[in-house]
């Protein structure tokens, strides 16, 4: 796993903690996970990158309306067609996704997990390459699948909350779901939550979190800062998070 990602050709330094985090999320995008074996997972990844020259999808970012735009992806055979229609609008149209397409979704045969696998696989490839993009690097080569099968597992403590799918509750992170989320009393965000129907997503996403920004309990203290202050970092955040249409 080491020396897979090298900043060497970056415009600024990065820091130590940050290739290592980018390196285990890129170790982790070719082993297989719950839902998908490492082959898919690292076409998941690929995907996300055709994504952007797509013409269907720059169509349909245009128009009024999505829905009002007919016609197929250019992607590669590798994964079903709900997969791709999933990829290709998370990556390039995420803030008109609704209930009723993600409905469309499993009514298309991709279950609750497997979508929310792909999605921590497509927002890993989206922070990593838009990191990469920001620093001045090239994006990483696409690491080779590793074999193996899915492992199919499901937590027994997630439930409805209110989401698409169902969490874990924050009090239910239990047994193998115990490092889940920081110690109470620290509340624990939604977006973490949001991927726990596939607890490795949130391991991920908060390992990679904790690098470019703060963990969970680093958070609660207003005063800690990096280079930059916690007021800089916020407003850095909402810019990134508006540009990404993000929901919150």
């Amino acid at each position: 796993m080491v020396g897979e990602i090298s900043y060497d050709a970056a415009a600024a330094a990065v820091r130590a903690d940050l290739v290592a985090a980018h390196e285990r999320a890129w170790h982790g995008l070719a082993g297989a996970g719950d839902w998908w074996t490492g082959a898919e997972r690292v076409a998941i990844a690929g995907e996300v990158r055709a994504a952007w020259g797509c013409a269907l999808c720059r169509e349909r970012k245009a128009a009024l309306s999505p829905a009002a735009v007919a016609g197929a992806h250019e992607a590669m055979p590798a994964l079903p067609a709900v997969a791709i229609d999933a990829i290709h609008r998370i990556t390039t149209d995420p803030g008109r996704l609704t209930r009723a397409w993600f409905d469309g979704l499993l009514a298309g045969g991709l279950s609750d997990a497997a979508y929310v696998e792909l999605l921590g696989v497509v927002v890993t490839v989206i922070g990593v390459d838009g990191f990469c993009r920001g620093v001045g690097a090239p994006l990483h080569l696409l690491p080779p699948p590793r074999p193996g099968a899915p492992r199919r597992y499901r937590p027994a403590a997630t439930r409805p909350e209110g989401a698409w799918v169902d969490t874990i509750p924050g009090d239910a992170a239990r047994g193998a779901e115990a490092d889940l989320y920081p110690r109470r009393p620290v509340p624990v965000p939604n977006v973490l939550r949001a991927l726990s129907l596939v607890p490795d997503a949130v391991r991920t996403l908060a390992d990679l979190g904790a690098a470019h920004y703060l963990t969970p309990a680093q958070m609660m203290d207003l005063t800690r800062g990096r280079a930059i202050d916690r007021a800089q970092m916020e407003l850095v955040a909402g810019r990134v998070s508006a540009r990404r249409e993000c929901f919150y």
